[in-house]
């Protein structure tokens, strides 16, 4: 096993993951969706993400297929360099292990394995060296030092979030995946998951790609890209929650 090395600080406009003219279509001749249309852009190293659009946009489907959980029609994602559409099943797998990272709304956390052990899970299924300074680090600032024993049960809901992002860092992925991740939260510990967010992209080099219907989200990231009927129809540097509302209201007008 390797010591586990730290995620370098944003430096330049790396890209991370890219996708280039992504199509999903779903069914046949007269009863196709195009769940996905064309899509192509790129998201760089310590870049935050939120990707948003109304029901059946394709934002979900888009992350999918950007994180290697669905195969897209045709086109092509690249993650750390490595393109997706030419791996076979185990070869994605090993690539979802070691280079991906997700936080899901439901958390997915194992019922019978303490906090610590969720936590530790990704270098567990790896073979990686826990360096434990990283442990530490992302224990303390998540407010978990205490509950690394108890199980889910034992958890509140903010807490077995926490529990889902340090499980989804520690191992330093080239890129995070949140889909939905503060639908299950009230407000001040969605507030407390975005703000942990925005600090892991802007502090440690973080690459972060989150689905979210919520705009005050806004407010924490470096980007948002609007989806409608499989496509992007905005992509806003440095948002704000009136721009993406506006942003939304002007495709609902179009449509």
């Amino acid at each position: 096993m390797t010591e586990q090395h730290s995620q370098p600080h944003p430096t330049d406009n790396t890209p991370v993951v890219t996708a280039h003219n992504l199509t999903k279509v779903y069914g046949d001749k007269d009863t196709q969706v195009h769940a996905l249309d064309g899509v192509s852009t790129a998201f760089t190293q310590g870049s935050f993400t939120a990707i948003m659009g109304p029901s059946g946009s394709g934002k979900s489907t888009f992350m999918h297929c950007l994180a290697g959980l669905d195969k897209p029609t045709s086109g092509q994602v690249t993650v750390a360099g490595q393109r997706l559409d030419n791996l076979d099943d185990n070869a994605l797998t090993t690539v979802r292990r070691d280079q991906i990272g997700f936080i899901f709304q439901s958390f997915n956390l194992l019922p019978t394995h303490t906090a610590k052990e969720n936590i530790l899970l990704p270098l567990e299924l790896s073979g990686r060296r826990l360096n434990r300074s990283v442990l530490s680090e992302i224990v303390e600032s998540l407010g978990l030092t205490g509950r690394l024993n108890h199980l889910p049960s034992q958890l509140s809901g903010g807490e077995q979030q926490r529990v889902a992002i340090a499980r989804a860092l520690v191992a330093r992925p080239a890129v995070i995946f949140a889909d939905e991740p503060t639908g299950a939260l009230d407000s001040r510990n969605s507030v407390r998951l975005l703000k942990y967010l925005e600090s892991a992209s802007q502090n440690r080099g973080q690459t972060i790609i989150m689905v979210t219907h919520d705009p005050r989200a806004a407010h924490y990231v470096d980007r948002a890209l609007i989806l409608s009927d499989g496509k992007i129809r905005h992509d806003i540097s440095e948002p704000t929650s009136a721009a993406v509302v506006e942003a939304m209201n002007t495709m609902e007008v179009e449509s």
